[in-house]
């Protein structure tokens, strides 16, 4: 995100204005936030108090009052560049990758050449499933700046995502000898690893990512999963529950607590919860073999191999030892 700098430095608007960015670059949020509230409160009219008002309230985390002040710092002054690349990320953090690219567009004449604005672009377009796109903004990234850790940990959630595990592995060790503790790559790197079944190796990582940001719901899932798979069950299910609390609509956590019922010989709460993941997301990873496991556990063998075709279609290798031992 940006800090704007007002260039009216006269006046008691613009003194609480500086004020706050002092408050705001010792990351002393709440303090920025009362003097850009009294800011606004001599001058209504000060875009930049409510755009700067709005980083603060994104760096505190109150995301619904940053998108608050960003639209209305555009609403005071529709050429006010820096609110809209601001708006973006928050769009971004909601999920809103739509609004997020259609703000991006809106200055890409002016912040084309930033590596801070193509990171963003490349995230707009991996949330639209645009990856071509994202692989082309997140590529210039990183060109304009070869040290960008953002930038690289996102390529390599891309190659992930693709199973282009090699090239995500290059991009991730990049970030990591760039920026050690970037809680993100921490996370992507335990991912990796998991994928190759290194759970043991996998939870250090996930545990230094949770230790920068120990309520993040997808960390919490992440480690909930490598708990599971080192069958430590009863560690596992708290992380994945307060993930589900987080984020209902996280596909990954269902399939997740669906492993933990499948464990626990609870076939129709496994099959419930990988259902709900299916609905979600059809393309988390090995769903399809586990939908079958739970229809072959409650005795419905038809329905088993019947997921599991559906997971062959879908490129899930995991399916095929399943079907040639059960589906014959």
């Amino acid at each position: 995100m940006y800090i704007t700098s007002c260039t009216d430095r006269t006046g008691e608007a613009a003194q609480f204005f500086l004020k706050g960015n002092v408050q705001l670059q010792k990351r002393e949020y709440k303090e920025a936030i009362r003097y850009y509230t009294e800011a606004i409160a001599k001058k209504g009219n000060f875009a930049d108090a409510y755009s700067n008002r709005g980083l603060a309230h994104y760096r505190n985390g109150e995301l619904e009052a940053a998108q608050a002040d960003l639209t209305k710092a555009i609403e005071v002054d529709a050429a006010f560049e820096p609110a809209y690349l601001n708006r973006a990320d928050v769009f971004l953090a909601t999920g809103q990758p739509t609004d997020a690219l259609r703000d991006l567009q809106q200055i890409a004449k002016t912040y084309k050449d930033s590596t801070f604005y193509q990171t963003r672009l490349g995230e707009a377009y991996a949330g639209l499933n645009n990856a071509g796109q994202a692989q082309s903004a997140f590529d210039k990234a990183i060109l304009l700046d070869p040290k960008n850790a953002e930038a690289l940990t996102n390529r390599a959630a891309l190659a992930f995502g693709q199973k282009r595990y090699a090239d995500a592995q290059a991009d991730l060790k990049q970030a990591l000898a760039i920026d050690p503790n970037r809680a993100e790559t921490l996370n992507n790197q335990a991912l990796l690893l998991a994928q190759t079944g290194q759970f043991a190796q996998a939870l250090p990582f996930v545990e230094r990512a949770l230790a920068q940001q120990p309520t993040q719901p997808y960390y919490r899932n992440n480690k909930g999963y490598l708990l599971l798979m080192l069958n430590r069950d009863a560690d596992a299910l708290p992380l994945i529950e307060d993930a589900l609390r987080a984020n209902n609509k996280n596909a990954w956590a269902h399939r997740n607590l669906g492993i933990y019922y499948l464990r626990r010989k609870q076939a129709a709460k496994a099959l419930t919860s990988f259902q709900q993941a299916e609905q979600l997301d059809s393309s988390v990873d090995q769903l399809y073999a586990y939908i079958g496991k739970a229809h072959l556990a409650l005795g419905h063998k038809p329905a088993a191999c019947a997921a599991w075709q559906r997971g062959q279609q879908a490129g899930d290798e995991q399916v095929n030892d399943l079907l040639r031992t059960n589906c014959r």
